[in-house]
């Protein structure tokens, strides 16, 4: 079965563009389109997409709170990869806290889009770029550190958390720590536990706002 697309963008031509890459992949089916965010719930719900490609600003219903909704409406919700035009926009910053689980800059090479589009599809890789690894660690608070220090994560759950803010995926972390990926899987399951996260990316987030890693 191939990788369902929903594109959500108030430009046609952005969606145009995005159709015209992700069609071209045999494993990549686009099932359907929406102007606005406020569109996407009734869309999601009658396409089951795996992955929403959804602009992060948008005039009736921007890319959070859609993402929001989504999230809280939907059983079994899709993926969300946010698509902006600025890496260092807070919008998207506000969309991965929000849930989402990945992030897209509308000038990306067609190889890019249709590589974060698998990306998150797989879920055990992230697209957290340096940008957004800056705001993370600026809206650090003392809330986030004390949630880290509550989690106790034992050493090893501590170099899983480290690499996964690196973006690397399940085989890669086993590479780097000379343990089977099935370990590596065990051990992210119990960081997301530990620290309430929905996913590797609300993981990563607590990461860089607790202090518990820097941008640098």
């Amino acid at each position: 079965m191939p990788l369902t697309v929903l594109l959500v963008d108030d430009e046609p031509l952005v969606r145009a563009g995005l159709r015209a890459v992700l069609s071209a992949q045999p494993d990549i089916e686009v099932v359907g389109e929406a102007a606005d965010g406020a569109a996407v719930i009734p869309l999601v719900r009658q396409l089951r997409p795996d992955v929403v490609a959804m602009d992060v600003r948008m005039p009736l219903l921007d890319g959070i709170e859609a993402t929001r909704a989504v999230l809280r409406s939907v059983s079994e919700p899709p993926k969300i990869l946010v698509i902006t035009t600025f890496e260092n926009d807070e919008y998207v910053y506000g969309a991965l806290r929000a849930g989402a689980d990945g992030f897209l800059l509308k000038r990306s090479r067609p190889t890019e889009i249709v590589n974060a589009v698998r990306l998150v599809a797989e879920g055990d890789s992230l697209l957290f770029p340096a940008a957004v690894r800056r705001l993370a660690a600026e809206y650090g608070n003392t809330s986030a550190r004390e949630a880290m220090d509550r989690a106790a994560l034992t050493e090893r759950e501590a170099d899983v958390l480290r690499l996964m803010t690196r973006g690397l995926s399940n085989s890669e972390i086993a590479g780097h720590l000379v343990v089977g990926t099935e370990t590596v899987k065990s051990h992210v399951s119990a960081v997301l536990a530990k620290l309430g996260a929905r996913d590797r990316t609300q993981a990563v987030i607590a990461a860089y706002e607790s202090g518990f890693v820097s941008p640098g």
